[in-house]
């Protein structure tokens, strides 16, 4: 998994490299500029006259854009410096490679007092990932400035200014970046929207940062293509019961398309078997579209049903399986919440919550008290400002801290849906879905996550490290649907039919090179490290 801190974390980090191990500041700040301008001078050739202007700040940001100007003009590049800010509040850092430009030369002027004219490439160098307040005075200008003058290619030095390194929430006013260099590793803000959009191209550059000894805060992580290691070749003694039995109990009569989804993803990650516990007037439908699952007809009339025909059935399914997914298009009447109820007190094996089984949680909030810890439950943010009675706006203002929240009350796994999905493990730290694409806003591409959260856990594989993979999947089988059909086009089922893409994208590809390893989703892109 890629390793993901907050602008918090990353202050320790450098604090430890350069007051408890020793390494001069001046040291990861060459490092720094040096893997920046490597980037520019693979997009850009001195000898074509490209004008490079460096916005800097008073800190150690700054400093880093002014060690870039002098690197990129011994390499040939017109550059011009432009310092933002209170002289009064230069770092000593700052002052050091301002002097060090000027006495190459390297025009050094003031923002505001200079005007520079025509330039092809702004570097944003303002502020690092430690700002926590709106962008205001003339560092607000400056980034105007930059957003009027339109260059050719920006490039941001570790974050672009005014986005938060916590949340990925513009601070009143933030740089838009073709490109984000960013340093020792990825800030978490940099993964969530509008953040992730802001940043562009994303390459994570080692400077030489050694691992702390401690790190306050979370752990955060996020997928990369050889966690698809995890997910185990098949047995050549296998048989269909080797690899599971999921039961999905879903569907209210006449809606068994979530029922559908989640059996065709299940089976599509692997699953051997796949049981549907729905209502009988979906039977047919289900048995037509998806002869390989097993159907059983459980009684959805709450007027006529026996309850006590209703718990020996669920009992006897939840004995059958090893693992369940329970809600999908259920409904909200009084036979669901039964029925979530009834599945909750019989089953001993892993439980995926989803849907309209959160819906029967948040109705009535004592079904919660039936969690235990192989629950896993996957709320988009409509279910979980349900579940919580929180807004939805107040939600998104920081999506892990509001899973972590919710696992921890409930002893949970929460795997918190959004364009950005989250998964907030029982040990306090947080897996961060960047994989998938707006493609997959798509009614049923929930209902084909719970099928392959179920799948990897039919698998053998433990539910933790199930639902960040699984995520992780999910994601990657969006984007490559939308690859092949478009943003808008994308169907939840065409998503299931490309998890075998997906599944194999840590092998070999013919003739034994490589797969393209890069994740891709929205406009930003993570290209690993320099």
């Amino acid at each position: 998994m890629r390793r993901l801190v907050t602008g918090r974390q990353m202050k320790e980090i450098d604090g430890y490299a350069i007051g408890t191990v020793g390494i001069p500041s001046l040291v990861l700040m060459e490092r720094a500029a040096l893997a920046a301008a490597d980037r520019l001078s693979a997009r850009f050739q001195p000898e074509s006259g490209t004008r490079v202007l460096i916005f800097c700040g008073t800190g150690n940001n700054g400093a880093d854009g002014a060690a870039l100007a002098r690197i990129l003009s011994l390499r040939g590049f017109d550059v011009t410096v432009l310092t933002v800010g209170d002289r009064e509040r230069w770092t000593e850092e700052m002052v050091r490679q301002t002097a060090i430009d000027g006495r190459l030369g390297i025009l050094v002027e003031s923002f505001g007092a200079f005007l520079p004219g025509r330039f092809d490439v702004a570097v944003d160098a303002l502020f690092g990932v430690g700002l926590s307040r709106d962008v205001e005075g003339v560092f607000a200008q400056a980034i105007h400035f930059m957003e009027e003058q339109r260059p050719a290619f920006t490039l941001a030095l570790d974050i672009p200014s005014g986005v938060s390194a916590e949340t990925g929430e513009i601070l009143g006013t933030a740089v838009r970046a073709d490109e984000t260099v960013t340093f020792g590793c990825e800030k978490l803000g940099m993964l969530f929207y509008p953040g992730r959009e802001l940043c562009g191209r994303v390459t994570v550059a080692d400077i030489g940062f050694p691992p702390p000894e401690s790190i306050s805060g979370p752990r955060y992580f996020a997928g990369e293509a050889a966690d698809l290691e995890r997910i185990p070749p098949r047995r050549l003694e296998a048989n269909k019961g080797t690899y599971g039995k999921v039961l999905i109990a879903a569907g209210s009569p006449g809606m068994c398309g979530a029922a559908y989804l989640s059996a065709l993803a299940a089976y599509r990650t692997g699953a051997g078997l796949v049981r549907i516990l729905t209502a009988p007037e979906n039977v047919p439908v289900l048995q037509a579209r998806l002869p390989e699952a097993i159907i059983t007809p459980c009684p959805a009339d709450p007027e006529t049903a026996d309850p006590e025909a209703l718990e020996q059935l669920v009992e006897r399914a939840c004995a059958w399986a090893s693992v369940i997914v329970l809600g999908p298009g259920l409904g909200q009447d009084g036979w669901a919440k039964r029925l979530v109820r009834q599945v909750l007190l019989s089953a001993y094996v892993p439980i995926i919550v989803d849907a309209d089984g959160l819906n029967a949680v948040a109705a009535c909030p004592q079904l919660a008290g039936y969690f235990t810890e192989n629950v896993i439950v996957t709320p988009h943010l409509g279910e979980m400002a349900r579940l919580t009675g929180r807004e939805i706006a107040d939600l998104k203002r920081s999506l892990p801290q509001a899973a972590m929240q919710y696992a921890e009350e409930k002893g949970v796994i929460c795997v918190l849906k959004d364009a950005v999905s989250v998964v907030a493990r029982r040990d306090g730290s947080v897996f961060v879905g960047d994989s998938g694409c707006p493609a997959m806003a798509k009614g049923g591409s929930g209902d084909v996550l719970t099928g392959i959260l179920a799948g990897l856990i039919a698998l053998g594989i433990p539910e933790e490290d199930a639902a960040c993979l699984g995520v992780y999947l999910h994601g990657l089988a969006g984007t490559a649907a939308a690859a092949g059909k478009g943003e808008h086009s994308i169907l939840a089922g065409e998503i299931a039919d490309c998890i075998p893409a997906a599944m194999q994208r840590n092998k070999p590809a013919a003739g034994g090179r490589d797969q393209d390893k890069e994740t891709a989703g929205g406009k930003g892109t993570h290209v690993g490290t320099v």
